[in-house]
């Protein structure tokens, strides 16, 4: 695989662009080799939709649109990071307060952290911001087939 990989979509921040960046996040990932149905493949969905739907639902209308980047460095880190244009960063609620939403960040923080990556958020030069996860890349090699050899 080449040493480093990167695709990139930008989607409107509207509620149905979720469930397309989930879709475009992990057909991407599937191309450079990590099956689908893996539990690591669940957990990046899942993130990808927290990432996505902070995007869409946090920037109150200040950002018509968010960008999803994903990068794979030497088959060793995968970074996968939405940016929007809207300068607030997210804030971290107290535990003691009681809301049906803005957990979030404490659940893509808690899933990062299982799978031994991190969670960053970082300024962008336009004023808006990026919310990216690194992770430890595991894909497992693909199986070689040999011609005229069914697969099990």
């Amino acid at each position: 695989m080449a040493d480093h990989l990167e695709a990139s979509v930008t989607l409107p921040s509207d509620p149905a662009s979720v469930s397309a960046a989930r879709g475009y996040v992990v057909s991407t990932l599937a191309e450079w080799g990590l099956p689908v149905e893996t539990e690591v493949a669940d957990t990046i969905r899942l993130i990808v939709s927290e990432l996505a739907t902070n995007a869409v639902q946090h920037t109150l209308g200040q950002s018509p649109t968010f960008t999803v980047d994903i990068e794979l460095h030497h088959d060793e880190q995968l970074r996968i990071g939405v940016t929007d244009s809207h300068p607030r960063f997210p804030k971290r609620l107290p535990a003691a307060v009681q809301q049906d939403n803005g957990r979030g960040l404490v659940i893509i923080r808690w899933l990062t952290a299982e799978c031994g990556g991190r969670l960053r958020v970082r300024p962008t030069r336009e004023g808006g911001k990026t919310v990216s996860i690194e992770l430890p890349w595991t894909a497992p090699a693909r199986p070689v087939t040999i011609v005229g050899q069914q697969e099990p």
